[in-house]
């Protein structure tokens, strides 16, 4: 049997060629079969998104990667705002069956009070950590994340991993999670997060490391052409 790479990915419609600039950058690196699942709100009719602090669509409804997964297997969930520069197989090969999650265990400030669509940029802890997660969806813990619990949970329970003891969440590296302006230019990033705003937006269409995602988006639309 093939074992596919589920991919959740967060979909946001105000920024919805993000999504699919994102998927390019996934396929044109990958050496395995892949399975997308893209978070968009209206597949979700057995959810009650009722959080009025959402940033973006997906804030709270990637917590429902287990449940989607029928709580068995592995999957991926992934901001839908990064480009992919690696070939993602090697992220899933560092699945660790003793963790119920592995994320990039992000350590910084902002520097920017305010990212994309003028929302507010607060720092918190264990900031970006949910922006990227390796989900062990059969470990028992992650059993917890009903639908239910999640419409009626505040984001700090979630994105704080606080249904976990800090022993089940495994760390991933920082190259898998790189926060382009955040943190200083890289090319050996794996993937790129453009936390503070896609360049899809005129304002960050040129910023630092932007080029990645805009090459991508010309193969995106124009057709890969392999350097």
């Amino acid at each position: 049997m093939i074992d596919f790479i589920r991919l959740v990915v967060g979909f946001d419609q105000r920024e919805a060629i993000a999504y699919h600039v994102f998927v390019q950058s996934v396929i044109q690196k990958s050496s395995n079969p892949i399975s997308f699942y893209p978070l968009s709100n209206n597949s979700l009719s057995f959810y009650n998104e009722i959080h009025t602090d959402r940033s973006n669509a997906f804030t709270y409804s990637r917590f429902l990667t287990p449940y989607l997964m029928n709580y068995q297997g592995w999957a991926i969930y992934l901001d839908g705002d990064m480009v992919c520069q690696e070939d993602i197989s090697l992220l899933w090969s560092l699945r660790d069956s003793s963790k119920a999650v592995q994320v990039v265990k992000h350590d910084y400030k902002t520097k920017n009070n305010k990212k994309y669509l003028n929302n507010i940029n607060i720092d918190y802890p264990k900031k970006n950590w949910s922006s990227v997660i390796i989900w062990n969806c059969a470990h028992p813990k992650n059993k917890l994340l009903t639908p239910e619990l999640i419409s009626s949970s505040e984001g700090k329970f979630l994105h704080r991993f606080m249904w976990l003891d800090e022993e089940d969440i495994g760390e991933l590296p920082v190259e898998w999670n790189w926060l382009a302006i955040e943190y200083p230019p890289n090319p050996n990033a794996k993937l790129i997060h453009y936390t503070l705003g896609t360049p899809c937006f005129s304002e960050y269409s040129q910023t630092e490391m932007s080029d990645a995602w805009n090459s991508t988006f010309e193969s995106t639309m124009n057709g890969y052409k392999k350097s």
